[in-house]
């Protein structure tokens, strides 16, 4: 018999599935916590080669349910059902043992290993490290994920782990592959490569469970779909017969409202850069080269570009933890603060969302009350006595106002769904009323009704005359809330472009940073932008 196309795909005569038994069949799963029932009696079953989605709001189980198909969280009851046979995953060892891999939305690396070192890991210990990374660059260039094995992992930026967890899991070759939100820090060509990748692998045999809260991804890509709500199950459909207004009704029972994106009048540059360029401070970092643009008081700048491309570094030195720039290479609110710390810069008026939400954005083990007094000093007295009451009262009326899934004011955050903490977070730096925002991916892992929501406080923000800079590589999201566009590529910042100038297919091109040949062939746009500030 020869070999299957597929490198795990089960030969019946070897215990794997007929084609009429599910690889996968979950039956009456539930997982209790002490403040939240995170599944409850929730039963799918899905078939070799097929795509089928997982749907629903933040906080519905989603990732529960995932972690507990791939043995790193125990189901309270419940059976699972592999290629035919029940199961009891213990650990995440057993679940790769069986064909089972997945991808986190939060990362499961270890920051002082290589990207080589850490795919080893889940590797056969037979295999030298040297031919995991050969395999490593193979697979990095048959799937276009630009990845370089040798550097340590703390050096990566969010979509560079993501990278380096996709060809994790691929090189093991899965009979059933779990992604969570998988495609949040990739560009719209990236996302095409991987779905080519996705459709080849699910023709060959393996099954792939898909979580994400982009329903015209889910609708492109997917054959089945389940949706949870609350921990249950509530429906079933297939996506390709459905309209985004659908499958958001099924998962969060309406559809969000559209945004009110009103012209303004940007007034006096809130964000002034001029000539900002530093030397990267660690080995695989990006240098920066002339960075200059403005950022008005009343608008909204989006900053687009390829994760790994000087984001981080430039992000560091607009809050102020990379303190190397001149004093007036960065101006805010008319002050240069180049060399002002995150403290002084938000005495200026700054206020920053950072892309990492666990251990910058926010303390795991601290309460969401305490997490306040990370970028928050309304509820810090006379000799630095806290008041507890405002302090509670303060992260309740944000809990409220942002839709917050949690058990209360004093929950840790390391104990909130990825979505909900990133409402958390976002909405403590908007509450706090700043003249500048700076956000990075505001709606990473975010379910379509709290988007819409970040999305309609960033612009009523900005129409409140605040000046908003956001950095995202979800192009529908800047297309959606930016006045003008830049983009970042190794190091260089593009021309600025007017949102109503702009189109997908330009601003991923510049991406590779190809605008120099555009930007010469239609002068008259840059120039329209120009005039417009």
């Amino acid at each position: 018999m020869p070999p299957p196309a597929y490198p795990n795909a089960p030969r019946p005569e070897a215990g794997g599935a007929p084609p009429c038994v599910p690889r996968l069949r979950l039956d009456g799963i539930t997982k209790r916590y002490p403040a939240v029932v995170a599944n409850s009696g929730v039963s799918l079953a899905v078939q070799p080669g097929e795509i089928h989605a997982v749907l629903g709001e933040n906080g519905a189980g989603k990732s529960t349910l995932m972690k507990i198909i791939y043995g790193a969280v125990q189901p309270d009851e419940g059976t699972v059902e592999f290629n035919g046979r029940p199961v009891h995953v213990r650990n995440p060892q057993e679940a790769r043992a069986l064909g089972i891999a997945m991808v986190f939305q939060h990362f499961s690396l270890f920051d002082t290993l290589t990207v080589a070192e850490n795919v080893w890991l889940g590797l056969d210990r037979g295999t030298a490290l040297a031919e995991v990374t050969r395999r490593i660059e193979a697979k990095a260039a048959e799937y276009g994920l630009d990845v370089d094995p040798a550097r340590p992992v703390h050096t990566l930026s969010v979509g560079e782990m993501q990278r380096v967890e996709i060809i994790r899991a691929l090189l093991a070759g899965p009979q059933l592959l779990i992604l969570d939100e998988p495609t949040s820090v990739l560009t719209p060509q990236a996302v095409d490569k991987l779905f080519v990748v996705l459709r080849k692998l699910a023709s060959e045999g393996c099954s792939i469970l898909y979580i994400s809260h982009k329903l015209h991804e889910i609708r492109a890509l997917c054959s089945a779909c389940t949706v949870l709500r609350g921990g249950r199950v509530t429906g079933a459909c297939a996506p390709r017969a459905e309209s985004n207004a659908s499958l958001s009704r099924l998962m969060i029972g309406n559809e969000p409202p559209a945004l009110a994106h009103r012209p303004v009048q940007a007034g006096a540059a809130v964000l002034r850069v001029r000539g900002l360029t530093l030397p990267r401070a660690e080995p695989f970092g990006v240098d920066l080269e002339d960075i200059a643009f403005d950022v008005r008081a009343g608008e909204v700048v989006g900053i687009a570009g390829v994760s790994g491309n000087g984001q981080r570094e430039l992000l560091y030195a607009l809050s102020g933890e990379d303190v190397r720039a001149a004093p007036a290479a960065i101006e805010v609110a008319g002050r240069p603060a180049g060399r002002l710390n995150p403290t002084r810069r938000r005495a200026l008026g700054l206020h920053f969302v950072p892309e990492e939400r666990l251990g910058r954005g926010a303390v795991p083990t601290m309460g969401l009350a305490h997490n306040l007094l990370l970028t928050r000093g309304d509820a810090v007295g006379p000799f630095g006595w806290l008041g507890l009451g405002r302090l509670g009262a303060q992260a309740a009326d944000i809990i409220g106002r942002f839709h917050v899934k949690t058990g209360g004011a004093n929950a840790t955050a390391g104990s909130l769904s990825g979505g909900n903490l990133q409402k958390f977070i976002v909405g403590r730096e908007i509450d706090a009323r700043p003249r500048l925002l700076i956000v990075s991916q505001p709606t990473w892992g975010v379910d379509v009704g709290a988007a819409a929501q970040i999305h309609a406080e960033i612009l009523a923000l900005r129409d409140a005359g605040c000046a908003v800079l956001v950095l995202s590589e979800e192009l529908d999201e800047l297309f959606e809330l930016s006045d003008r566009l830049h983009v970042i590529a190794k190091g260089r910042l593009s021309p600025p472009v007017a949102r109503a100038e702009a189109t997908v297919e330009q601003i991923g091109a510049w991406m590779s940073g190809l605008w120099q040949a555009d930007v010469q062939a239609h002068p008259g746009q840059l120039e329209r932008t120009e005039a417009a500030q």
